[in-house]
């Protein structure tokens, strides 16, 4: 029975086939003959321009749709090249950021290092400075084969900013002005003010809150201000005399109120340091 409606459906879906067939043709034939569109050939048009509509509709969503989703995948991929030359032009900004640091750094150390000309000197560079050790500790590129020794002082690109504490061949440690080890033997300092002799003292410790120095055991006040400039004084024997130390900012007395403490700014730079001069010895001693 089933297969007897199928065949019933066939051959009505053939017929009107057919029939539009013979329509088309027919409404064509009359046209040829009377040059006009007949009713039939009108209304046939209409159906199968109707039919087009129907079937061309989903067909041009579907275009549509594709155009679409091919136009979002080519901005997806124009965005992922804009975003990767993005980030090359960010890593060549800072590496260029970077070498005009350096190059000024570098700048600075040989204008130092010309300032010391009567002094030996090795210049050296940074390698290694641990976060943890950071105010403390770091590690400088010239070591025994460059003549570098124990105790010897050593220069940021303004002023003075430690001494070498261990020697290797190829290395030292330099331990900072800055550095928490209270055991450490500090720098003598001289005081230069614009009038009144000179003031001698030592350079104790470092006050983290403020950046400061302090320097303590001072031979005199008198005259001392902010502004006057502080440099080693060679007392003692460990480091030559005149290396800049910093400046005077401030005078005040001690926690146990029994001495007077003069406060200093250091004139380097203490956690920016990429080259140093090691201090080896005055020129002229040389012979």
């Amino acid at each position: 029975m089933k297969d007897m409606n199928s065949n019933k459906k066939i051959i009505i879906l053939i017929s009107l086939v057919l029939a539009v067939v013979f329509l088309v043709s027919f409404s064509a034939l009359k046209r040829n003959e009377t040059k006009e569109t007949g009713v039939v050939q009108s209304s046939t048009n209409d159906f199968v321009g109707t039919v087009d509509k129907i079937v061309s509709a989903p067909v041009k969503a579907i275009s549509n749709l594709t155009d679409s989703i091919g136009n979002l995948f080519n901005t997806f991929d124009e965005n992922a090249r804009l975003k990767k030359r993005l980030d090359s032009y960010a890593v060549i900004q800072g590496e260029n950021e970077n070498f005009k640091k350096e190059n000024k750094d570098l700048k600075n150390q040989l204008e130092m290092s010309d300032s010391l000309s009567s002094y030996e000197k090795i210049t050296g560079s940074v390698i290694s400075r641990s976060p943890d050790t950071w105010q403390n500790i770091l590690i400088i590129d010239k070591g025994k084969d460059a003549g570098v020794e124990v105790d010897m002082p050593v220069m940021g690109s303004e002023g003075l900013i430690g001494r070498i504490i261990e020697v290797n061949k190829l290395s030292s440690k330099v331990e900072l002005l800055t550095s928490n080890n209270q055991s450490v033997n500090k720098y003598p300092v001289m005081i230069s003010p614009d009038k009144g002799d000179m003031s001698y003292g030592l350079l104790a410790s470092y006050e983290e809150k403020s950046g400061h120095f302090i320097v303590n055991q001072l031979t005199s006040l008198d005259g001392l201000k902010s502004g006057d400039k502080v440099t080693t004084s060679g007392l003692g024997g460990n480091s030559p005399s005149g290396l800049i130390v910093g400046e005077v900012v401030g005078i005040k007395k001690n926690g146990l109120g029994l001495d007077k403490e003069v406060y200093i700014k250091p004139i380097n730079s203490m956690y920016d340091i990429s080259f140093v001069t090691v201090i080896k010895r005055l020129a002229e001693s040389e012979g």
